[in-house]
């Protein structure tokens, strides 16, 4: 019997505690990469919101390799089938890597195109083209890491991830500290230092998760073409799921971006809180879609609801603290992150960010019950819902308006309320095939 069976509360926080510890150690790292770049002034903080915010866009698209290898490799535990699991998670590092490559080539000739369509123009483009440039020979370390903790996720290790993302944000801070500022005789980079600490610590993640799973499950040869198309085929409504979120998020930082470098240098310090604590409740989301995935391999429906609702309450509950920390911290962030120009926007915007976060809690907490159950078409639709209600609200906001950057946030509010109301309908009553209803 699962250990889940006998304590739920107990298993759901042991599993989830790592994850969260994981989520958080990696925006935890850019909040302080942030305050370090902050420190340079405006327009390195606003080129920083402009090269983090494209190549997360571009990253993030391809994590359907880590959900879909999470979900199947939970599965396969489920049903006892660890050859399966063993040939998922050869196929989905080796197509990571490919990706990776795939990505290196398409972004590197188009850098000053990116930079621009972000909204930079001038001294923010030119540092925030460097950034990209060397950031994107990371990007197969990125995907290769993201099934790596999708596979060892999915067999449920949550501690191995953390210990990988403990040492290699640690090395990120201090590699940081040296590249930056040009501390023990390195030269001063900047911006570009940023970059190069992150993408050198990216590729020492990689490899450490990749030599853990050899060890923990193995990895071989033994893989069919028609077990690739599978996890393709899984991966294209994610995919489109994955691109419409990371679109509408781009499309927030550029439209911020182009009010003013004091708009986006206000957003991108709210960006980077809102990132930190949309991982924190991606925790509860990823432990979810693990014992969800595990229960519905054992063809135990009761079983994977008692998850998701355990889920909700302790998700929801974090959402609302998190909501109030951040209001009574607001001075704190200012101190540290938000230039002096740039506090007026900042306040706003933060208010509505921090009254949304309950919200954000149900929106994540349903997308790990639906990547469990493997319902990825449900959750591209309720995606492409909320990003028509996204656009539509942008499109209506007076840019030339003082309370521009505040609408942005009220608009990513209901954008998130809409995926949060979908997918709980889908879980109960049960709203369409819902594999949940019984």
């Amino acid at each position: 019997m699962h250990p889940f069976t006998k304590s739920p509360n107990r298993t759901l926080i042991a599993l989830s505690v790592p994850v969260l510890l994981s989520m958080t150690a990696e925006p935890l790292t850019a909040l302080i990469d942030t305050a370090f770049i902050a420190s340079l002034g405006v327009i390195p903080l606003a080129a920083l919101g402009v090269g983090t915010s494209a190549l997360s866009s571009l990253f993030w698209i391809f994590n359907f390799l880590g959900i879909s290898a999470q979900t199947e490799v939970a599965q396969a535990e489920g049903k006892k089938k660890s050859q399966k699991a063993k040939g998922i998670a050869s196929l989905s590092l080796l197509m990571a890597f490919g990706f990776g490559i795939l990505l290196i080539l398409l972004i590197l000739p188009n850098t000053a195109w990116l930079a621009e369509k972000m909204g930079a123009s001038g001294a923010i483009q030119v540092e925030a083209i460097s950034y990209i440039q060397i950031r994107t020979f990371g990007a197969p370390a990125v995907l290769l890491m993201l099934v790596s903790f999708g596979v060892l996720r999915g067999l449920q290790d949550m501690r191995s991830p953390l210990y990988i993302a403990i040492g290699i944000n640690l090395l990120n801070l201090l590699l940081d500290w040296l590249l930056i500022f040009g501390n023990a005789n390195f030269p001063i980079m900047g911006v570009a230092g940023s970059a190069l600490a992150s993408t050198i610590a990216q590729w020492i993640g990689a490899l450490a998760g990749i030599f853990i799973i050899a060890r923990k499950l193995g990895l071989t040869r033994a893989f069919t073409l028609s077990e690739a198309k599978k996890l393709l085929s899984i991966g294209s409504d994610l995919f489109i799921r994955t691109g419409l979120l990371t679109f509408f998020l781009a499309y927030t930082t550029r439209t911020a971006t182009s009010i003013s470098a004091e708009a986006g240098a206000a957003h991108q310090a709210i960006r980077q809180i809102f990132l930190f604590t949309g991982l924190a409740l991606d925790a509860y989301a990823s432990t979810v879609q693990s014992l969800v995935g595990y229960f519905i391999g054992q063809d135990s429906l009761v079983w994977a609801k008692k998850v998701v609702l355990l889920g909700a309450k302790w998700s929801l509950g974090t959402g609302i603290m998190l909501g109030m920390l951040m209001w009574l911290g607001r001075e704190i962030v200012i101190d540290i992150l938000v230039p002096a120009s740039a506090v007026a926007l900042f306040l706003p915007a933060w208010a509505i960010s921090a009254l949304s976060q309950p919200i954000n809690a149900v929106a994540f907490l349903t997308d790990g019950a639906h990547w469990g159950t493997g319902d990825y078409r449900f959750l591209r639709n309720a995606m492409i819902a909320a990003l028509l209600v996204g656009i539509a609200g942008i499109s209506l906001i007076d840019l030339n308006s003082p309370n521009a950057l505040l609408w942005i946030w009220i608009v990513m509010a209901f954008w998130a309320l809409t995926r949060a109301v979908f997918g709980w309908l889908r879980v109960s009553p049960g709203i369409g095939k819902s594999p949940f209803k019984n």
